[in-house]
């Protein structure tokens, strides 16, 4: 279960139906329930209604905490009658802290944020007791740990993100027309999309620069560097889409300057073959080790983010050598090991009965 719009881009969004991919490939009947803006996003999804806008940790989330999408939730429960819920972001408002108030199957639950939550800090009571309901809990990087163990107390287990490196190696690159570089993101202060422009300032003029995603930033960034056409903007983009910009970019650059608990983003780009420049914050710098998996440069230090895309495009041994560690790393990350980590979970739970994949029901 996913208390963010599935039909919008995102890192929760993306961690549950990729894992749910790889279970149902591994013959587990797996379903994603979820709000969706439109059509769902992938086989096996659920709908639960469209979300609502609203401000979180510095970004906006698109969550659902209407009735109508309780009503759907309690419902979908109902019928499907689940040997297990995972539910991702569990206490973020919505489907999932519907399904902790009355759900009756064993709950296993992630926590993705970091850096604080003002709904943790001003429901505290009630959602330390809500957690409680877990049978398990798990948290994608230390960080999101502590934040959830100093707001609502008990112990969590420390899991990865994982990437789908086999899905990532299978589409076919992007055609470039010179050096190229991607962002994708969305365009708020947080992302650092303003810092990668002004980086752009210090690159010649044949290198390129895709960038996908919106957000409030758009219009002012693009006023900044209009008229400079080595800058392309390519809105929101399909999910297959931005796998092949990823394999076809000869840079992938993450430039984030603050609220990442765990950058998987930088996994995809690993297991896309591309050289990774990212800032050398927490959470990328648990992911890609600095000068061997990806180039870590300081969050907003402009002159360094364009010296380092600058290396990588100017110098194919070190950007060999960066794919190469990084294909490596994303390996150890994969998505079908966290599968298994979360299977055993499953099965700790219920008894062993999520391991068999004839029954009915299975994982939600």
């Amino acid at each position: 279960m996913c208390p963010y719009s599935l039909t919008l881009p995102g890192g929760v969004q993306g961690q549950v139906l990729g894992l749910a991919r790889v279970l149902r490939a591994a013959g587990h009947p797996t379903r994603v329930l979820g709000p969706c803006d439109g059509p769902p996003p992938d086989a096996g999804v659920t709908p639960l209604g469209d979300s609502l806008p609203t401000a979180a940790n510095g970004s906006v989330a698109p969550i659902a905490p209407d009735v109508s999408c309780a009503l759907r939730t309690i419902r979908a429960l109902r019928d499907e009658e689940f040997d297990v819920l995972h539910l991702h972001e569990p206490l973020a408002p919505g489907p999932t802290t519907t399904a902790l108030l009355l759900a009756q199957t064993p709950m296993v639950g992630t926590f993705h944020a970091a850096g604080g939550s003002l709904a943790y800090d001003l429901l505290n009571r009630p959602v330390r007791w809500l957690s409680r309901r877990l049978d398990r809990a798990f948290a994608v990087s230390d960080d999101a740990a502590a934040m959830a163990r100093d707001s609502l107390g008990g112990e969590y287990e420390v899991l990865f993100n994982g990437v789908e490196v086999a899905r990532s190696v299978a589409v076919e690159p992007w055609p470039t027309e010179g050096p190229t570089v991607f962002f994708i993101g969305r365009h708020e202060p947080r992302k650092g999309l303003s810092v990668l422009l002004d980086a752009m300032g210090t690159l010649g003029p044949e290198v390129r620069l895709w960038i996908a995603g919106d957000g409030p930033e758009t219009e002012e960034l693009r006023a900044r560097v209009a008229g400079d056409p080595r800058i392309e903007w390519l809105g929101r983009i399909s999910d297959g889409e931005r796998t092949a910009r990823i394999r076809g970019a000869d840079a992938f650059c993450a430039p984030s300057l603050r609220g990442e608990s765990f950058g998987v983003v930088l996994l995809e780009g690993m297991a896309c073959g591309t050289p990774v420049v990212a800032s050398d914050i927490p959470g990328y710098a648990r992911v890609a080790r600095g000068g061997d998996d990806a180039l870590l440069v300081p969050p907003g230090d402009a002159e360094a983010l364009g010296a380092a895309l600058g290396k990588v495009l100017a110098d194919p041994v070190l950007a060999d050598r960066l794919v190469a560690s990084g294909n490596q790393r994303a390996d150890e990350f994969s998505m079908r090991r966290l599968a298994d980590h979360y299977l055993e979970a499953y099965a700790s739970v219920t008894g062993g009965r999520a391991y068999h994949a004839d029954r009915p029901h299975g994982v939600g």
